[in-house]
């Protein structure tokens, strides 16, 4: 007789670190519902273990006919990873609806998953909220993305409270530097040239493909081992205002 498979499912996986995790997820044997937007980038994410749906998690519509969809699944694991930065622009400057923008994807699209999806757990599952170094330090133009990263800090901490007792465990990931195709040239408007210049002079810098390893690694311990937090950074960032360059001589 076969397996009930298990599924897991994560959002913002059009690209980037969610695509990476979705794709180390499936070779770990999981079911994986990449839940994004753009349903012509999911496509290029979809194989046989990967399954796309187009969700928008600031849609309350649109994740509830989400977990409508996996209601009769066997859910093991959510990655809450839809998130990004909107701007890069002073608080004395600030655009009002970048930082309502940040907030409602990175914080309010979070609890809208976590909340449609943990009624599908209670048999046991796993949480990953997808956090950041910018969520435990703050720096200078990035106060519409630190502020809501410190409260994804909150929610994961929440959280992990709230279902102290339960077969469900808690992670925050916290990356610092990444280099992605779309985050930096998102948060500059689409200028590539100013997002390069953040990877200026770092030889190896993280890429996806290392968030989703540490990723695969919290939900593939051990049942009773929760790995409460993990930050994980390039060697030549020691903080986020640290960050060793070389730059070549002009």
């Amino acid at each position: 007789m076969s397996k009930t498979p298990k599924y897991a499912v994560v959002t913002g996986a059009s690209s980037g670190i969610g695509a990476a995790t979705a794709r180390a997820l499936a070779t770990a044997g999981y079911r994986v519902i990449v839940a994004a937007r753009r349903a012509d980038r999911l496509a290029e994410v979809a194989n046989e273990m990967i399954e796309p749906r187009v969700v928008d998690v600031t849609d309350q519509g649109s994740v509830d006919e989400l977990a409508a969809y996996l209601a009769d699944k066997n859910l093991e694991v959510v990655v809450a990873n839809a998130g990004g930065a909107f701007d890069a622009t002073s608080i004395a400057e600030a655009d009002l609806q970048s930082w309502q923008k940040s907030y409602e994807v990175n914080v309010i699209g979070a609890v809208r998953t976590i909340k449609a999806l943990i009624p599908m757990l209670m048999g046991g599952g796993h949480i990953v909220i997808m956090g950041s170094t910018a969520g435990r330090s703050s720096y200078e133009g990035g106060g519409s993305y630190t502020a809501a990263k410190h409260a994804v800090v909150a929610l994961a901490e929440t959280l992990r409270l709230e279902l102290n007792g339960l077969p469900i465990r808690v992670t925050e990931i916290a990356p610092g530097m990444v280099r992605t195709d779309e985050f930096a040239s998102v948060r500059f408007g689409g200028d590539k040239a100013r997002a390069a210049k953040v990877y200026e002079g770092v030889a190896e810098p993280l890429v996806a493909e290392d968030v989703a390893d540490a990723v695969l690694w919290c939900v593939t311990r051990p049942a009773h081992v929760n790995i409460d937090l993990l930050v994980i950074r390039p060697i030549a960032q020691a903080a986020n205002h640290k960050v060793h360059r070389v730059i070549p001589s002009r």
